[in-house]
């Protein structure tokens, strides 16, 4: 975690919690939070790559605060790594209460983690992403 105050990257992802998102506890539930990044990542590689990617790994996947239910939902990321056919992905996840009664309304830092992609071609097979 290197800043608590700031989202690291840009905005690429904005949404709301429900409540068909709890688990158990009233929480949003954690696996729904990993498939927002991934989209978030998916979109985000897909530019780079200029084509069709695929989700090939996730590291370091870090839950550092709970959302609840109306929270506004913020996935930032950055490429970290470009190599010739994947990138390596920074993704963050912020969340901003929005229901009234909440007292400290500022973003949080939710959760991050290392999302890779890989380029592919219309055969499913790795492909170079461009340069420039």
């Amino acid at each position: 975690m290197l800043d608590n105050n700031t989202p690291k990257g840009d905005l690429l992802l904005r949404t709301l919690a429900m409540p068909a998102d709890t688990n158990a506890n009233g929480d949003i539930f954690g696996g729904w939070i990993m498939s927002q990044m991934d989209i978030a990542g998916g979109i985000l590689a897909k530019e780079v790559a200029l084509g069709r990617t695929v989700t090939v790994a996730v590291d370091g996947m870090t839950f550092h605060k709970p959302v609840s239910v109306g929270d506004a939902v913020c996935v930032y990321g950055e490429v970290v790594k470009k190599g010739r056919t994947s990138l390596k992905i920074h993704l963050e996840v912020w969340a901003k209460p929005l229901l009234e009664g909440h007292t400290d309304s500022h973003n949080y830092l939710v959760t991050e983690g290392m999302f890779v992609y890989v380029s592919i071609d219309d055969n499913k097979k790795p492909k170079p992403i461009p340069t420039a």
